[in-house]
Protein backbone atom coordinates (compact mmCIF):
# COMPACT_ATOMS: atom_id res chain seq x y z
CA UNK A 1 0.00 0.00 0.00
CA UNK A 2 1.41 3.34 -1.07
CA UNK A 3 -0.18 6.72 -0.82
CA UNK A 4 -0.20 10.32 0.34
CA UNK A 5 -1.95 11.41 3.53
CA UNK A 6 -4.92 13.56 2.60
CA UNK A 7 -6.36 14.02 6.11
CA UNK A 8 -4.47 16.42 8.42
CA UNK A 9 -3.05 14.27 11.25
CA UNK A 10 -0.09 15.20 13.45
CA UNK A 11 2.00 13.89 16.33
CA UNK A 12 0.80 15.77 19.41
CA UNK A 13 2.86 13.93 22.03
CA UNK A 14 5.73 11.46 22.29
CA UNK A 15 7.42 9.35 24.97
CA UNK A 16 9.67 6.34 25.44
CA UNK A 17 10.92 4.02 28.16
CA UNK A 18 13.72 1.48 28.53
CA UNK A 19 14.49 -0.93 31.37
CA UNK A 20 17.22 0.06 33.82
CA UNK A 21 19.31 -3.04 33.29
CA UNK A 22 22.11 -2.60 30.75
CA UNK A 23 23.68 -5.70 29.19
CA UNK A 24 27.01 -4.97 27.54
CA UNK A 25 28.75 -6.94 24.82
CA UNK A 26 31.30 -8.05 27.40
CA UNK A 27 28.51 -9.66 29.43
CA UNK A 28 27.21 -11.48 26.36
CA UNK A 29 30.76 -12.74 25.78
CA UNK A 30 30.41 -14.70 29.01
CA UNK A 31 27.40 -16.55 27.52
CA UNK A 32 28.54 -17.29 23.96
CA UNK A 33 31.81 -17.23 22.04
CA UNK A 34 32.05 -13.59 20.97
CA UNK A 35 33.61 -10.26 21.94
CA UNK A 36 32.75 -6.60 22.16
CA UNK A 37 34.89 -5.95 19.08
CA UNK A 38 33.22 -8.73 17.05
CA UNK A 39 29.68 -7.52 17.84
CA UNK A 40 30.44 -3.82 17.41
CA UNK A 41 32.19 -4.26 14.07
CA UNK A 42 29.36 -6.30 12.57
CA UNK A 43 26.34 -4.54 14.06
CA UNK A 44 27.36 -1.25 15.70
CA UNK A 45 25.82 -2.47 18.98
CA UNK A 46 27.70 -1.90 22.24
CA UNK A 47 24.94 -2.57 24.77
CA UNK A 48 21.22 -3.16 25.10
CA UNK A 49 18.50 -2.90 27.79
CA UNK A 50 16.97 -6.04 29.31
CA UNK A 51 13.59 -6.16 31.07
CA UNK A 52 13.55 -7.27 34.70
CA UNK A 53 11.47 -10.18 36.02
CA UNK A 54 8.56 -7.90 36.95
CA UNK A 55 8.59 -6.00 33.62
CA UNK A 56 6.65 -6.85 30.48
CA UNK A 57 5.63 -5.38 27.16
CA UNK A 58 2.54 -3.94 28.86
CA UNK A 59 4.51 -2.32 31.69
CA UNK A 60 7.13 -0.85 29.35
CA UNK A 61 4.41 0.33 26.97
CA UNK A 62 2.45 1.87 29.86
CA UNK A 63 5.46 3.92 30.96
CA UNK A 64 6.05 5.20 27.41
CA UNK A 65 2.33 5.91 26.92
CA UNK A 66 2.11 7.95 30.11
CA UNK A 67 5.00 10.11 28.94
CA UNK A 68 3.38 10.58 25.52
CA UNK A 69 0.07 11.64 27.10
CA UNK A 70 1.88 14.11 29.36
CA UNK A 71 3.87 15.43 26.41
CA UNK A 72 0.63 16.00 24.50
CA UNK A 73 -0.91 17.94 27.37
CA UNK A 74 -3.94 15.65 27.37
CA UNK A 75 -5.76 13.40 29.79
CA UNK A 76 -5.75 9.67 29.08
CA UNK A 77 -9.53 9.85 28.89
CA UNK A 78 -9.14 11.95 25.72
CA UNK A 79 -7.82 8.90 23.83
CA UNK A 80 -10.32 7.24 21.48
CA UNK A 81 -8.20 4.29 20.36
CA UNK A 82 -4.95 2.48 21.21
CA UNK A 83 -2.92 0.60 18.61
CA UNK A 84 -0.09 -1.45 20.08
CA UNK A 85 2.63 -2.90 17.85
CA UNK A 86 4.36 -5.84 19.53
CA UNK A 87 5.79 -9.24 18.68
CA UNK A 88 6.17 -10.08 22.39
CA UNK A 89 2.74 -9.47 23.92
CA UNK A 90 1.95 -10.25 27.54
CA UNK A 91 -0.81 -12.62 26.40
CA UNK A 92 -2.26 -13.96 23.17
CA UNK A 93 -5.32 -12.23 24.60
CA UNK A 94 -6.26 -9.87 26.13
CA UNK A 95 -4.50 -7.40 23.91
CA UNK A 96 -1.50 -5.59 25.35
CA UNK A 97 -3.21 -2.40 24.13
CA UNK A 98 -6.10 -3.11 26.50
CA UNK A 99 -3.74 -3.61 29.43
CA UNK A 100 -1.99 -0.33 28.64
CA UNK A 101 -5.30 1.50 28.30
CA UNK A 102 -6.50 0.32 31.70
CA UNK A 103 -3.21 1.21 33.38
CA UNK A 104 -3.04 4.76 32.03
CA UNK A 105 -6.72 5.44 32.71
CA UNK A 106 -7.91 5.51 29.11
CA UNK A 107 -11.36 4.28 30.11
CA UNK A 108 -13.15 2.42 27.33
CA UNK A 109 -10.86 3.41 24.46
CA UNK A 110 -10.77 0.82 21.69
CA UNK A 111 -7.55 -1.19 21.81
CA UNK A 112 -5.89 -3.88 19.73
CA UNK A 113 -2.45 -5.36 19.09
CA UNK A 114 -0.74 -5.44 15.73
CA UNK A 115 2.00 -7.93 14.80
CA UNK A 116 4.38 -6.86 12.06
CA UNK A 117 7.67 -7.51 13.90
CA UNK A 118 10.25 -4.74 13.46
CA UNK A 119 7.99 -2.89 10.98
CA UNK A 120 5.18 -2.83 13.52
CA UNK A 121 5.39 0.82 14.52
CA UNK A 122 5.04 2.05 10.92
CA UNK A 123 2.06 -0.26 10.42
CA UNK A 124 0.54 1.01 13.68
CA UNK A 125 1.04 4.62 12.61
CA UNK A 126 -0.79 3.84 9.36
CA UNK A 127 -3.64 2.25 11.33
CA UNK A 128 -3.85 5.25 13.64
CA UNK A 129 -3.91 7.60 10.68
CA UNK A 130 -6.61 5.52 8.97
CA UNK A 131 -8.84 5.60 12.05
CA UNK A 132 -8.62 9.38 12.24
CA UNK A 133 -8.94 9.80 8.48
CA UNK A 134 -12.09 7.66 8.38
CA UNK A 135 -13.70 9.56 11.24
CA UNK A 136 -13.61 6.63 13.66
CA UNK A 137 -11.34 8.52 16.06
CA UNK A 138 -9.95 11.96 16.76
CA UNK A 139 -7.10 10.99 19.11
CA UNK A 140 -5.11 7.75 18.83
CA UNK A 141 -2.31 6.41 21.03
CA UNK A 142 0.22 4.40 19.02
CA UNK A 143 2.62 2.22 21.02
CA UNK A 144 5.57 0.06 20.00
CA UNK A 145 6.74 -2.16 22.87
CA UNK A 146 8.89 -5.29 23.13
CA UNK A 147 10.55 -7.66 25.57
CA UNK A 148 12.42 -9.48 22.81
CA UNK A 149 14.95 -10.78 25.32
CA UNK A 150 12.37 -13.47 26.23
CA UNK A 151 12.20 -14.69 22.64
CA UNK A 152 15.95 -15.35 22.43
CA UNK A 153 18.02 -18.48 22.75
CA UNK A 154 20.91 -17.10 24.79
CA UNK A 155 23.19 -19.82 23.45
CA UNK A 156 22.61 -18.73 19.83
CA UNK A 157 25.28 -16.16 18.97
CA UNK A 158 23.62 -15.24 15.69
CA UNK A 159 20.57 -13.75 17.45
CA UNK A 160 21.24 -13.10 21.14
CA UNK A 161 23.72 -10.29 20.42
CA UNK A 162 21.21 -8.31 18.36
CA UNK A 163 18.09 -7.59 20.38
CA UNK A 164 16.99 -5.58 23.41
CA UNK A 165 13.85 -4.38 25.19
CA UNK A 166 12.05 -1.03 25.24
CA UNK A 167 8.94 0.94 24.33
CA UNK A 168 7.97 4.13 22.55
CA UNK A 169 4.64 5.88 21.99
CA UNK A 170 3.08 8.78 20.13
CA UNK A 171 -0.27 10.55 20.31
CA UNK A 172 -1.87 11.21 16.93
CA UNK A 173 -4.59 13.82 16.62
CA UNK A 174 -6.57 15.34 13.80
CA UNK A 175 -5.13 18.63 12.60
CA UNK A 176 -1.87 20.20 11.53
CA UNK A 177 0.15 19.18 8.51
CA UNK A 178 2.02 16.26 10.05
CA UNK A 179 1.77 12.83 8.36
CA UNK A 180 2.47 13.17 4.65
CA UNK A 181 2.73 9.67 3.18
CA UNK A 182 3.11 5.92 3.73
CA UNK A 183 4.51 2.88 2.00
CA UNK A 184 3.79 -0.50 3.65
CA UNK A 185 4.01 -4.03 2.33
CA UNK A 186 5.13 -7.60 2.94
CA UNK A 187 6.37 -10.64 1.04
CA UNK A 188 5.40 -13.92 2.67
CA UNK A 189 7.82 -15.84 0.45
CA UNK A 190 10.53 -14.78 2.91
CA UNK A 191 8.54 -15.59 6.04
CA UNK A 192 10.81 -18.44 7.13
CA UNK A 193 13.89 -16.21 7.04
CA UNK A 194 12.93 -14.52 10.32
CA UNK A 195 10.36 -16.11 12.58
CA UNK A 196 9.25 -17.31 16.01
CA UNK A 197 6.89 -20.32 16.14
CA UNK A 198 3.64 -19.84 18.09
CA UNK A 199 0.94 -22.11 19.51
CA UNK A 200 -1.16 -22.16 16.37
CA UNK A 201 1.70 -23.22 14.10
CA UNK A 202 1.57 -26.79 12.75
CA UNK A 203 5.23 -27.33 13.54
CA UNK A 204 7.40 -30.29 14.33
CA UNK A 205 7.37 -30.92 18.10
CA UNK A 206 11.08 -30.12 18.33
CA UNK A 207 10.87 -26.74 16.59
CA UNK A 208 12.49 -24.00 18.65
CA UNK A 209 10.22 -21.45 20.36
CA UNK A 210 12.93 -18.81 19.96
CA UNK A 211 13.87 -16.34 17.22
CA UNK A 212 15.11 -18.10 14.09
CA UNK A 213 16.93 -15.96 11.54
CA UNK A 214 18.82 -16.40 8.30
CA UNK A 215 21.07 -13.40 8.88
CA UNK A 216 22.69 -13.07 5.42
CA UNK A 217 19.36 -13.26 3.57
CA UNK A 218 17.63 -10.82 5.94
CA UNK A 219 20.56 -8.44 5.54
CA UNK A 220 20.23 -8.54 1.73
CA UNK A 221 16.49 -7.94 2.00
CA UNK A 222 16.92 -5.04 4.42
CA UNK A 223 19.56 -3.18 2.42
CA UNK A 224 17.36 -3.36 -0.66
CA UNK A 225 13.93 -2.68 0.78
CA UNK A 226 14.94 0.28 2.99
CA UNK A 227 15.90 2.30 -0.07
CA UNK A 228 13.04 1.18 -2.30
CA UNK A 229 10.36 1.77 0.33
CA UNK A 230 11.73 5.19 1.30
CA UNK A 231 11.80 6.28 -2.34
CA UNK A 232 8.20 5.16 -2.93
CA UNK A 233 7.05 6.92 0.24
CA UNK A 234 8.74 10.19 -0.69
CA UNK A 235 7.31 10.00 -4.20
CA UNK A 236 3.79 9.46 -2.82
CA UNK A 237 4.19 12.48 -0.55
CA UNK A 238 5.58 14.65 -3.35
CA UNK A 239 8.89 15.20 -1.54
CA UNK A 240 12.53 14.98 -2.58
CA UNK A 241 15.35 13.38 -0.61
CA UNK A 242 17.05 16.76 -0.19
CA UNK A 243 13.95 17.99 1.67
CA UNK A 244 14.48 15.41 4.45
CA UNK A 245 15.80 17.03 7.62
CA UNK A 246 16.02 13.90 9.80
CA UNK A 247 16.22 10.22 8.85
CA UNK A 248 15.09 7.81 11.60
CA UNK A 249 15.49 4.22 10.35
CA UNK A 250 14.79 0.98 12.18
CA UNK A 251 17.72 0.33 14.52
CA UNK A 252 18.74 -3.20 13.55
CA UNK A 253 22.30 -2.87 12.34
CA UNK A 254 24.55 0.15 11.83
CA UNK A 255 25.78 -1.18 8.50
CA UNK A 256 22.21 -1.34 7.17
CA UNK A 257 21.56 2.21 8.37
CA UNK A 258 24.74 3.51 6.73
CA UNK A 259 24.02 1.67 3.49
CA UNK A 260 20.48 3.05 3.26
CA UNK A 261 21.50 6.64 3.99
CA UNK A 262 24.28 6.50 1.39
CA UNK A 263 22.02 5.02 -1.28
CA UNK A 264 19.32 7.59 -0.57
CA UNK A 265 21.84 10.44 -0.52
CA UNK A 266 21.08 11.53 3.05
CA UNK A 267 24.17 13.03 4.74
CA UNK A 268 25.35 11.59 8.06
CA UNK A 269 24.41 14.71 10.00
CA UNK A 270 20.74 14.14 9.11
CA UNK A 271 20.69 10.51 10.32
CA UNK A 272 19.73 9.76 13.92
CA UNK A 273 20.76 6.39 15.34
CA UNK A 274 20.97 4.85 18.81
CA UNK A 275 21.53 1.19 17.91
CA UNK A 276 24.83 1.30 19.79
CA UNK A 277 22.99 1.74 23.13
CA UNK A 278 19.76 -0.21 22.61
CA UNK A 279 20.33 -2.84 19.96
CA UNK A 280 17.30 -3.93 17.95
CA UNK A 281 14.14 -3.32 19.99
CA UNK A 282 11.88 -4.44 17.14
CA UNK A 283 8.57 -2.49 17.10
CA UNK A 284 9.93 -0.11 19.77
CA UNK A 285 13.00 0.80 17.74
CA UNK A 286 11.70 3.72 15.68
CA UNK A 287 9.58 5.45 18.38
CA UNK A 288 12.41 5.18 20.95
CA UNK A 289 14.81 6.68 18.41
CA UNK A 290 12.29 9.35 17.41
CA UNK A 291 11.76 10.39 21.03
CA UNK A 292 15.50 10.60 21.70
CA UNK A 293 16.00 12.71 18.59
CA UNK A 294 13.22 15.07 19.70
CA UNK A 295 14.50 15.38 23.28
CA UNK A 296 18.06 15.93 22.01
CA UNK A 297 16.90 18.87 19.88
CA UNK A 298 17.62 17.05 16.63
CA UNK A 299 13.99 17.39 15.51
CA UNK A 300 12.23 20.75 15.61
CA UNK A 301 8.85 22.04 14.45
CA UNK A 302 8.79 22.28 10.67
CA UNK A 303 11.38 19.53 10.10
CA UNK A 304 10.58 16.79 7.61
CA UNK A 305 11.21 13.35 9.14
CA UNK A 306 11.57 10.10 7.21
CA UNK A 307 11.12 6.78 9.06
CA UNK A 308 11.81 3.36 7.53
CA UNK A 309 11.22 -0.09 9.06
CA UNK A 310 11.78 -3.68 7.93
CA UNK A 311 11.63 -7.12 9.49
CA UNK A 312 9.78 -10.41 9.83
CA UNK A 313 7.04 -11.03 7.31
CA UNK A 314 9.15 -10.20 5.45
CA UNK A 315 7.61 -6.77 5.92
CA UNK A 316 8.60 -3.20 5.25
CA UNK A 317 7.18 0.24 5.89
CA UNK A 318 8.03 3.91 5.51
CA UNK A 319 6.39 7.09 6.71
CA UNK A 320 7.27 10.71 6.08
CA UNK A 321 5.93 13.56 8.17
CA UNK A 322 6.38 17.18 8.98
CA UNK A 323 7.14 17.52 12.68
CA UNK A 324 4.65 19.94 14.22
CA UNK A 325 5.33 19.60 17.93
CA UNK A 326 7.26 22.45 19.54
CA UNK A 327 10.07 21.61 21.97
CA UNK A 328 8.67 21.37 25.50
Amino acid sequence: MIGPCTTPVSVLGIGSYAPDRVMTNDEIATLVETSDEWIAQRTGIRERRIAGPAESSASLGTAAAKRAVESAGLEASDIDSIVCATASPDYYFPATASLIGERIGAGCAAGFDLSAACTGFIYALAQGYAQIGSGLADTVLVVGTEVFSRLLDWSDRSTCVLFGDGAGAVILQRGGSGLRGFDVGSDGRGAALLSVAAAGHAAEPAESPYVQMNGPEVYKFATRVCVESAERCLDAAGLRVDEIDVFVPHQANRRIIDHASRRLGIPDERVFANVDRYGNTSAASIPVCLDEAYRAGRIAAGDVVLMVGFGGGLAWGSCVMEWTKEKS
